[in-house]
C-alpha cells in the first residue's frame, strides 16, 4: 500500500520521539491565547456551521473508530451530504481506550477520517474527554443499543474507575499528548475540544454508577488535560464546553464553568432552548470577549430548530454545530425522555438528526433552509466578481 506523504511524516515524527530524537519546531503556544489572537484567528475562518458526527453504522465512539467497525465508505457518503448542506466543520469524539488498545491504529484511522473530511471541505473538531452517558465503557464488540432509546450505547471517556483513580491519569496524559503531538500542526484539525460536558451526572440513566464527587474529579482532570495539551504547543485553539449552571462573568459561578470560561481560547457552550434563552445566553457569554462556539444545539421539541436558531448564530457570527446528522445506531432521533418513557416506534417529530440512512431528509424544508442560509453566508464573504 502506498503511504501518503502526510502519514509518512507523522510516522517519522513518532519514531523520532520514541527514540529520543528531536521533534519538529513548533509555532504554537503553551499559554492561553490573548483575546486579540483569538479574535484574529476567528476572523480568518468562514462562519463555522456543522454537526456532531457519528456514522449511522456506529452506536458510539468505540464502534466508530475500532478497526473491525471503522466504516470509511459510510463516512465518505455521509460527509458528502454534510458538504452539500454547506457545512464546513464536524465535531467528533475520540476515546482514551482506543489509544490504549492500538495507538498507531487509531492514528491511521483518524488520519483516514481527516482525509475524507478534507475531501469534502470539512474541518474537524476532535473531543478528547467526555462525561456523558455510560461510565463503564468496554473495548471490543459493542452491545446492540436498547431499541428506541436515545444514545443508548454512548460511553464516557475515561472509564469511571480511571476517573476516580488520579494515580491512573498518567495513561490519559499519554493518550492526550500522543494524539495532540501528531496533529498539533495539522490544519485539518480546527480546534481541540478538551472535555465535553465535564461533570455531567447523567441523571437518571446512570446516576447510581457515578462518583458522588464527579464534579471535583472532572475539574481536576480538565485542569490537567489543558496543561497536557498546552505542553504540546498546538497551533490550534483549545476549548471546553459549559453546559449547565451560571456562566456570568464575575459572579460566583461553579468552579467547572469558571475554569472552562477563563482558560479556553474560544468560548464554547451548549443550548437546547428556543430563541429567547439562546439570545440571553449569548449576551452573557459575549462578556468574555472571545469568539463563541455553540457545539451542541437543535432539539426540535424544545424549540431549538435550525429555522429558529441558525439565524441568531449567523447574526452574531457564532459557530453553530448541531447534535446529530444521520439517524442510525445512536438513536438520537429519539428524545432524552426515552430513557424513562417507553417508545415502540420513532417519534413523529425527531429530536436530533437530519437524514435517514439512505440520505432522505427528515424534513426537506429544513435542509433547504440550511442550504440557503449557508449559501447566503458564503455569498456575503466571497469577493465580488
Amino acid at each position: 500500500m502506498k503511504m501518503s506523504k502526510r502519514f509518512a511524516i507523522m510516522l517519522l515524527t513518532s519514531q523520532m520521539i520514541a527514540s529520543g530524537g528531536a521533534a519538529p519546531t513548533l509555532t504554537g503556544t503553551d499559554k492561553q491565547w490573548a483575546e486579540k489572537e483569538a479574535a484574529d484567528w476567528y476572523a480568518k475562518q468562514p462562519w463555522l456551521v456543522g454537526c456532531n458526527y457519528l456514522p449511522a453504522t456506529a452506536c458510539n465512539q468505540l464502534e466508530m473508530w475500532q478497526a473491525d467497525t471503522f466504516d470509511p465508505k459510510t463516512i465518505d457518503k455521509e460527509l458528502k451530504w454534510a458538504s452539500e448542506l454547506g457545512f464546513n466543520v464536524v465535531r467528533v469524539f475520540l476515546h482514551d481506550m482506543l489509544w490504549e488498545q492500538d495507538s498507531q491504529g487509531l492514528i491511521k484511522r483518524f488520519d483516514a477520517f481527516l482525509e475524507i473530511a478534507a475531501k469534502h471541505h470539512l474541518k474537524v473538531m476532535p473531543v478528547l474527554l467526555d462525561s456523558c452517558w455510560n461510565p463503564q465503557p468496554k473495548l471490543g464488540k459493542q452491545a446492540a443499543p436498547k431499541n428506541h432509546v436515545h444514545n443508548a450505547a454512548w460511553v464516557q471517556s475515561p472509564h469511571v474507575d480511571v476517573l476516580k483513580n488520579r494515580a491512573s491519569w498518567d495513561k490519559l496524559k499519554g493518550y492526550i499528548q500522543g494524539l495532540v503531538r501528531h496533529y498539533r500542526n495539522d490544519d485539518r484539525v480546527l480546534i481541540w475540544d478538551i472535555y465535553n460536558e465535564p461533570g455531567n451526572p447523567n441523571v437518571p440513566a446512570y446516576a447510581t454508577s457515578e462518583p458522588t464527587n464527579k464534579a471535583e474529579l472532572s475539574l481536576d482532570l480538565m485542569t490537567q488535560a489543558f496543561q497536557w495539551v498546552r505542553e504540546m504547543k498546538p497551533t490550534q485553539p483549545l476549548s471546553a464546553s459549559v453546559w449547565t449552571g451560571d456562566w456570568t462573568k464575575g459572579a460566583d459561578i461553579p468552579a467547572l464553568n469558571k475554569f472552562a470560561l477563563e482558560n479556553s481560547d474560544l468560548i464554547q457552550f451548549h443550548v437546547y432552548h428556543g430563541p429567547e434563552i439562546t439570545r440571553d445566553w449569548i449576551k452573557i457569554l459575549q462578556a468574555y470577549k472571545r469568539p463563541i462556539i455553540c457545539s451542541e444545539y437543535m432539539a426540535r421539541p424544545t424549540g431549538s430548530t435550525f429555522e429558529s436558531i441558525l439565524p441568531i448564530f449567523k447574526q452574531h457570527r457564532i459557530a453553530a454545530i448541531n447534535w446529530g446528522f444521520v439517524a442510525g445506531r445512536s438513536q438520537t432521533n429519539y428524545p432524552w425522555e426515552s430513557w424513562t418513557k417507553q417508545y415502540t416506534a420513532e417519534p413523529e417529530v425527531w429530536f436530533h438528526d437530519i437524514f435517514r440512512p439512505d440520505g432522505t431528509p427528515f424534513n426537506k424544508a429544513e435542509t433547504d433552509f440550511i442550504k440557503k442560509i449557508t449559501q447566503q453566508s458564503r455569498s456575503e464573504t466571497e469577493p465580488s466578481r
